[in-house]
């Protein structure tokens, strides 16, 4: 038998033993009892308590205040009451903090000791932890230097003997740490002073909110029958065990000592099979821990979502174990599934191990921030341990790309016509002058082609895939990157090369002319199979059209209601790709420009095939690639 199986036929069996255990002692010992008038019950238990009776320990010594810890191993902190919200099923306990503790941090403002003392626990998939005033802090090893801080828009905090604390600039959602940096929770007094540090004082008392997940309500029923509610790992069913029988103590301890010597025995010989392998899972477990740490704090400061957290078992359940396979991406996959309520709706999984969750906070960041018949609805998101994903409105008629690309079906067949079309480009450009415009924050989406733009059951347009979006100040007309982001052949000019401009909303501008090229020819922009030269770049073949004012030689023009529309769109699309992002239409005029009549658009300068003219002084033409040459770079 080979070491593994070997090794799970022993530690299952050592599991059970301890199971049956774990039900014969343990029933008696979780019964509800009382703290200093306090009744305690699941989530809580008596420290006497095994774990399985509850999350947090109390202990409520003779002769001493009633106590909670919140971190296992950590400090214990005097309480007044346990209360619950019967409207939202959070348990609110009244905390008063150790007078020691208080004296060290007004002498010592800036100790890692008292910091660590004092932090809250992070979130899990079971439960949260918040106070009435908390403030996050990025702990780093070393100083960051002024780019960093700008780039994260963090500001400097404090110095202790071993690491250096920022934090946040006003109104601003937190990054995930940078290297060699952590978060750090604290229930500080609001209007933290960094000029003086001696006036940071904690509060006397504050008030911390703990919410128990949807998953732990199986508990409570569990316990309410008498039961006993055994948690194994997170991400695992929690299971609820029969109320148990009586068995002598020699017969548990004779099986406990029997399973201990197989197992430790077992272990050995696995452990020098395979520890090679487990060190470096090792690394990537510290990775990905880091990793959900930094989405979770991201969340809570966030603030309240208007959408709905889901465990992953839900999405197990709503979507039928992943039954239907709507679309594959590099991000994971999308599948049709079903709410409890009834609506249909359509679940974005994500790689797990892709990436450090930016995509994914970008995503709920931005999409939680907008509502417009043109944006594509987030319902609820689940976020456990490394499992992400995103839950959103169905829409029956999936992406545009498959009415313009696929050449499985006729033109004819699956071409939507020159008055869809039409309606289609208006309500893509209403969605994106909503994101640059109509929010309290402008939003950058940096992925606008075909794919990402979807279709309900009356082929309204709604933009989605938020994962490369950038939120900025609305007063903000250039904004920052530190690499290019977006889809070969969508990306502007200035977001891989800064020698055409600055990045900002225009940058958007140009992706949406190039979808709308894409729109008319029913075609891709680049299509280096092409029979022709002149036809390779299609933007190129139909301004020569246009300027020589020749037929457009578009098969999908049935009539001069279609000729008119489809010059329109050619016309609107050629000034949004613009070289020069100067030289671009916002959004609202792209809106006014398809909404009014072809006649009173003017042919837009012929857009450039080579670098655009720049002063010598300024930039190096001989390290500067033309644009064609980018384009090409970027389409291989």
């Amino acid at each position: 038998m080979a070491p593994v199986t070997l090794f799970i036929s022993f530690l299952l069996t050592y599991l059970v033993v301890l199971h049956s255990a774990a039900e014969e002692t343990v029933s008696k010992l979780c019964a509800p009892t009382f703290c200093k008038d306090v009744s305690i019950s699941f989530p809580f238990r008596y420290k006497e308590h095994p774990p399985e009776c509850g999350l947090f320990p109390l202990n409520c010594s003779e002769g001493l205040p009633p106590r909670i810890q919140l971190k296992e191993g950590e400090d214990w902190h005097e309480f007044t009451k346990i209360s619950k919200s019967e409207d939202t099923g959070i348990y609110n306990i009244s905390i008063i903090v150790s007078k020691d503790l208080q004296q060290l941090l007004e002498s010592r403002p800036c100790s890692d000791d008292n910091f660590e003392e004092l932090s809250l626990p992070s979130p899990t998939p079971r439960f949260s932890v918040s106070s009435t005033s908390t403030m996050t802090l990025i702990k780093c090893s070393n100083i960051l230097d002024s780019y960093q801080l700008d780039h994260n828009r963090l500001r400097f905090g404090c110095i202790s003997a071993s690491h250096t604390y920022y934090y946040f600039a006003p109104n601003n959602i937190p990054w995930p740490p940078l290297p060699q940096c952590s978060v750090v929770q604290l229930p500080l007094i609001a209007g933290w002073n960094i000029s003086n540090q001696h006036n940071t004082i904690l509060t006397t008392n504050f008030i911390l909110q703990v919410t128990v997940s949807e998953e732990m309500e199986e508990c409570f029923e569990c316990y309410s029958r008498g039961g006993i509610c055994l948690l194994p790992h997170e991400g695992q069913p929690n299971y609820c065990s029969a109320a148990p029988k009586e068995t002598k103590l020699s017969q548990k301890i004779g099986l406990g000592l029997a399973a201990g010597v197989v197992c430790l025995v077992v272990l050995v010989l696995v452990t020098l099979c395979y520890l090679r392998r487990k060190l470096s899972s090792i690394f990537f477990w510290k990775k990905q821990n880091q990793s959900c740490k930094n989405l979770e704090a991201f969340l809570s400061n966030f603030g309240p979502l208007q959408v709905k957290r889901y465990s992953y078992l839900d999405v197990k359940k709503m979507t039928n174990s992943f039954e239907e396979k709507l679309g594959q991406g590099g991000y994971g996959g999308v599948y049709k599934g079903k709410l409890k309520s009834g609506p249909v709706v359509a679940v974005k999984v994500l790689n797990g191990s892709k990436g450090n969750g930016e995509d994914f906070m970008n995503e709920v960041a931005a999409i939680s921030r907008t509502s417009h018949v043109n944006i594509v609805s987030l319902l609820g998101f689940c976020l456990e341990g490394s499992k992400r994903a995103l839950v959103y409105e169905f829409m029956p008629n999936g992406s545009l790309e498959k009415y313009i690309f696929d050449a499985s079906n006729s033109q004819e067949d699956h071409h939507l016509g020159w008055e869809a079309l039409d309606q289609i480009s208006i309500g893509i450009a209403r969605g994106l002058e909503y994101l640059h415009r109509g929010c309290n924050t402008r939003i950058l989406h940096f992925d606008i082609k075909p794919h990402n733009i979807l279709l309900d059951e009356n082929f309204l347009p709604k933009i989605s895939d938020f994962g490369l979006a950038k939120i900025c100040d609305r007063k903000e007309s250039i904004v920052s990157m530190l690499y290019a982001r977006g889809t070969a052949g969508y990306i502007a000019p200035e977001v891989f090369c800064r020698s055409f401009g600055g990045v900002s909303h225009k940058s958007d501008v140009y992706s949406y002319g190039m979808m709308l090229s894409e729109m008319a020819g029913g075609r891709r922009n680049i299509n280096v199979e092409a029979e022709n030269t002149s036809e390779i770049y299609f933007p190129h073949w139909i301004y020569n059209r246009l300027e020589l004012d020749e037929d457009l030689g578009l098969d999908s023009i049935k009539s001069e209601e279609d000729k008119e529309r489809a010059r329109k769109v050619i016309i609107v699309s050629l000034w949004c790709i613009q070289t020069d992002p100067s030289n671009r239409p916002a959004m609202k005029e792209v809106i006014e420009m398809l909404e009014g009549s072809v006649e009173s658009l003017k042919i837009p300068p012929k857009p450039y095939l080579s670098s655009p003219p720049r002063s010598p002084a300024i930039v190096d033409s001989s390290s500067t690639p033309s644009y064609m040459q980018l384009l090409r770079t970027l389409l291989t």
